[in-house]
C-alpha cells in the first residue's frame, strides 16, 4: 500500500480541513502599523525624496535639495518631508539656519530593499510594461493636443506644454474607467492645468479648490454648486487625492440639474499647480495631502461620502454643501446693497 503524506493541516482530496489551523498570518495592529507607513510612501515624489537621501553622499540632504527634484515650491517639499518623519521614515536635525534630513536609522535596510529590490521589481511586471505601451499608441494623439494648446497658452513654452499634456494623460490613465475618451479627457485637464500655470490674477476672480479622496461625489457637487451661484465670478476647480475610476452614480444625476456637462464630470488628480492657483482650498475627508502654500486660505468641511449614503443621504449632503458654498460665496464675492 502507498500512502501520500500531505501538508499540516490539509487532506489529501484537497477539501479544506475543519481542524483550526495555527494563525500566522500578520496581526492586526501590525498590519495598521504597517498600512500607514506604506500610505506615507504612496506619493510619487516622496519616493523620489527616499532615493535622494538614500544615495546622498553624505546621507543627508537639506530642503533646498529636495526641491530641486521637481519643480514643486519649498513649501511643498516641507509638506511631504512632515508625513515622512511623521511616519517615522524621515529624521532631521537643524543645524544653524539650515534643516538636514536623513533616513531614520531604523528603517534604512527597508527603505534600500524598497529602492533595490520591490521598485524594479515593479518596473519590470508585465502591466507596466502594458501601460507604456498604451501610452506609446496614442503618441501622434498627445503630440496635437500639445501643438493645438501651445497656440492657445502662448505664453508657455512649448516644452511645458508637452509636459502637462503627457503628464496629464499619464495621471488621469492611471484611474480612468473610461478609456476610449481618455485623449479628450486629457486634453480638458491639460487645458485647465495650463490655465492654472499662467493664471496672473489680473482678472480679479477668486478661486477656490474643492478637494476630496476620489473626486467622485463632495468635491465634484462642491464645486457645480458653486459654478451654479457664481457664475464666472468665482474660478472653480475640484480634485482627489486617489481620483476614482469616474463619478459616482448617486452624484451624477445632481451635477446635470446643475448643468453640468458630463463631459466634463471626471475624477482628476490634486496637482501643485492647482494648489498654487487657488486662493481658497477647501479639503472634504482627505486629511492632509494638500501641501500648505503661504497665501493661500484653507478650509476643511466635515461632509460624509455620498458614496456610502442613502438616497436621502445624498440628498442631505447636498443641501449641507450648499449652504456651506452660499455662505462662501458670500465671502468672497460679497453682494453689493
Amino acid at each position: 500500500m502507498t500512502t501520500t503524506e500531505t501538508a499540516p493541516g490539509r487532506v489529501p482530496d484537497g477539501d479544506c480541513d475543519p481542524r483550526p489551523a495555527p494563525v500566522q498570518a500578520i496581526g492586526a495592529a501590525a498590519s495598521a502599523s504597517v498600512s500607514a507607513t506604506l500610505k506615507a510612501l504612496a506619493e510619487p515624489l516622496r519616493l523620489r525624496m527616499l532615493s535622494l537621501l538614500a544615495t546622498a553622499p553624505t546621507g543627508e540632504v537639506c530642503v533646498c535639495d529636495l526641491a530641486d527634484l521637481s519643480d514643486v515650491s519649498q513649501p511643498t517639499v516641507s509638506h511631504h518631508l512632515k508625513v515622512l518623519r511623521e511616519s517615522g521614515i524621515v529624521a532631521s536635525q537643524r543645524r544653524g539656519t539650515w534643516v538636514w534630513y536623513r533616513i531614520a536609522p531604523g528603517y534604512a535596510p527597508a527603505v534600500a530593499a524598497l529602492l533595490d529590490a520591490f521598485a524594479p521589481a515593479v518596473l519590470r511586471a508585465p502591466q507596466a510594461e502594458t501601460t507604456m505601451a498604451g501610452l506609446a499608441d496614442v503618441d501622434g494623439a498627445l503630440d496635437r493636443v500639445a501643438a493645438n494648446l501651445a497656440v492657445t497658452f502662448s505664453q508657455a513654452q512649448p516644452d511645458l506644454v508637452r509636459h502637462v499634456v503627457r503628464e496629464s494623460y499619464t495621471g488621469l490613465a492611471r484611474s480612468a474607467a473610461v478609456r476610449a475618451h481618455l485623449v479628450p479627457l486629457a486634453e480638458r485637464f491639460a487645458r485647465q492645468r495650463l490655465t492654472d500655470l499662467t493664471r496672473d490674477g489680473r482678472d480679479g476672480r477668486p478661486q477656490v479648490l474643492f478637494v476630496c479622496v476620489a473626486n467622485a461625489g463632495r468635491s465634484q457637487l462642491a464645486a457645480a454648486l458653486l459654478r451654479h451661484h457664481a457664475g464666472d465670478r468665482v474660478v472653480v476647480r475640484s480634485a482627489g487625492s486617489t481620483p476614482a475610476g469616474a463619478v459616482h452614480p448617486s452624484v451624477r444625476p445632481l451635477l446635470e440639474k446643475l448643468g453640468v456637462d458630463p463631459a466634463d464630470a471626471f475624477p482628476k488628480p490634486l496637482t501643485d499647480d492647482a494648489v498654487r492657483a487657488a486662493d481658497v482650498v477647501v479639503t472634504m475627508g482627505c486629511g492632509d495631502v494638500c501641501p500648505i502654500l503661504p497665501g493661500t486660505r484653507y478650509e476643511d468641511w466635515a461632509i460624509a461620502d455620498p458614496a456610502l449614503a442613502s438616497a436621502d443621504g445624498v440628498a442631505a449632503i447636498r443641501d449641507e454643501l450648499d449652504a456651506r458654498v452660499r455662505r462662501l460665496l458670500d465671502e468672497l464675492v460679497p453682494t453689493a446693497p
